[in-house]
């Protein structure tokens, strides 16, 4: 691209693809899904395959991740009631902490029409304090590990 600007990542680019379901209220009034709704799609992609997987119980889990730093990319828009599909991969994890990268591709797009990460770090859910990421998440979020622009 001339101005440089990294291009959207594709579906290929994700370990886990999900769908979601637009809603009337997502669109504003300039008829397109309106940017801070992404971020609730990055939300519902992530601690949706948590729950699946038996690893996040919202209201009793011990160890809880907390969003502490995000970012999103906008590429082009979507509105309601396009369906769109959320991808997931892990991009890195530390001793207590783990960038999520997130997709959302609308209707049938190859490429994303929005692309970002999430930095969960994972604490007491007591004290709120960091602890080490438990062995059976862990085990897990490493088969989503995906080099972004690349195959795991």
């Amino acid at each position: 691209m001339a101005s440089g600007r990294t291009p959207p990542p594709g579906r290929g680019d994700y370990a886990v693809l999900r769908p979601i379901t637009t809603r009337w209220a997502d669109n504003d009034v300039y008829g397109h899904v309106n940017n801070v709704v992404y971020y609730a799609f990055f939300d519902t992609v992530v601690n949706g395959y948590l729950v699946e997987r038996g690893l996040l119980d919202i209201a009793g889990s011990a160890t809880i991740g907390l969003v502490v730093e995000t970012q999103c990319r906008y590429f082009a828009p979507i509105s309601f009631p396009e369906p769109v599909t959320g991808g997931l991969r892990v991009e890195h994890m530390g001793r207590s902490s783990v960038r999520y990268g997130i997709a959302i591709f609308g209707g049938d797009a190859d490429t994303a029409s929005a692309a970002g990460h999430f930095v969960h770090v994972y604490v007491d859910r007591e004290t709120r304090r960091p602890v080490p990421l438990p062995d059976d998440l862990r085990a897990v979020l490493e088969t989503l590990a995906v080099t972004p622009g690349g195959a795991g």
